[in-house]
This record gives structure tokens, sequence and C-alpha cells, in this order.
């Protein structure tokens, strides 16, 4: 008997008291229950907000706050104290955002190389949907946000959170609003990894530094 054969009968068995017509008219989403929770508890929009920033703090983000008349200033500030000298700029960003920056803009171009990439000090993009219970950042490649590598091979992120509007709850409720077709970029955080003694390494797969702002009225 082949492992091919050993696997299916033992899948045969598995499903020998599972009526014919279960089998058959199941679909997947009414097999599988899904009533968990949506949220974590009750919050108003401000702590919602507040939420988000305590956790991607606690994920060792720094997070800025802002209205959108300061958004220029606080972005040019920000570069500025990092000492950056050139910025990747996606395609479909307010060009606004870096109005009052002095360092120099770089286009994102589809023929870019990783080396061109890496040699730019900073990249600005803004962002789909933010997690406030997982402190989660969702980039999901829209023009303001770019391809995925201008996100992961410079080592300084500047990403922009509309709040209210960009920020829900929970896991489930960003899942309503992303579309699952597209190359959807999870972020908690800067990049890091832990080896088996918990050895915490930043940058391993992305920038080591991430820095969110949280831009409202």
């Amino acid at each position: 008997m082949s492992s091919r054969e050993r696997i299916l009968g033992r899948v045969r068995r598995a499903l020998a008291d599972v009526p014919a017509t279960e089998r058959d008219e199941t679909s997947y989403e009414r097999a599988v229950p899904r009533d968990y929770l949506r949220e974590h508890g009750q919050r108003s929009v401000t702590e919602t907000v507040d939420l988000l920033a305590e956790n991607l703090a606690d994920y060792r983000a720094i997070v800025h706050r802002c209205t959108p008349a300061d958004l220029a200033a606080t972005i040019a500030g920000m570069l500025a104290a990092r000492g950056a000298k050139t910025v990747l700029v996606p395609p479909g960003l307010e060009p606004e955002w870096l109005a009052t920056t002095d360092a120099e803009r770089i286009a994102d171009r589809a023929e870019s190389t990783p080396d061109e990439l890496d040699r730019v000090d900073s990249v600005v993009t803004a962002c789909a949907v933010a997690v406030a219970e997982t402190g989660t950042i969702v980039l999901d490649g829209s023009p303001d946000q770019g391809r995925r590598r201008i996100t992961l091979v410079p080592d300084h992120h500047i990403c922009v959170v509309r709040v209210p509007e960009q920020v829900v709850s929970s896991v489930p409720q960003a899942l309503e609003r992303l579309d699952p077709a597209r190359p959807l970029t999870w972020i908690s955080g800067p990049s890091a990894t832990s080896d088996i003694e918990l050895d915490r390494v930043e940058g391993v797969h992305g920038p080591r530094t991430l820095e969110v702002v949280l831009v409202g009225g």
C-alpha cells in the first residue's frame, strides 16, 4: 500500500460517520463555526485610537500624533531627526505630506533594484487599515502605499494612519475592509525575530525603525 492510499484510507475512515448529505452540501463557511467575538470589550472611538497607540508602542514602534495641518511639518521633523537625506515616495502619496522636507524625494520605479532601494534612507507611506487590539497596520499596495518591497528594504518606515476612519478594533473588522486579492502586508512594529534564547534582533526582514503618525482633527 502506498503512502497516498494510506492517507486516503484515513480520510475515508474519519468521514465514515458523516452523513452523505452533509459531505455534499455543507459549505466550508457553514462547516466552520465563526461565532467568535468581533471586538473584545466596548470602547469609544478615542479609546480605540488610544489602544492602537499603546499597542504600537508596545511593539516598539514610535508613535506621533498631529492634525492634518501639522502633518507635513511632523514628517519633515521626523526625517530631519533621523538625518534622512533621501526619502522613497510611492506614486500615489499625497504631495503635500512631503511639502516641507529637505530630503531628496526618490520616486519608486518598477525597475528599481534592491540595492537602489537599500540606499534610500527612509520611506513614507499611507496604510489601508490599522487594528487597535493587535497594534497592527495593514498595507494593501494601493498607490499611496506602493509596492511591498519599498516598505521592506529601506531601514526607516514612516506610516501615516488617518484617525479615526482607518482604525478598527479587531482583526475580523479589518478583514471586512480588505480585498483578499490584493498583496497585504501586516506590520506589528519594526521587523524583528528572536532566537531560541529569546534574544531579539531587529531589522531581519524589514525596517529596524517604524514611526507611525496618527493624523486626525
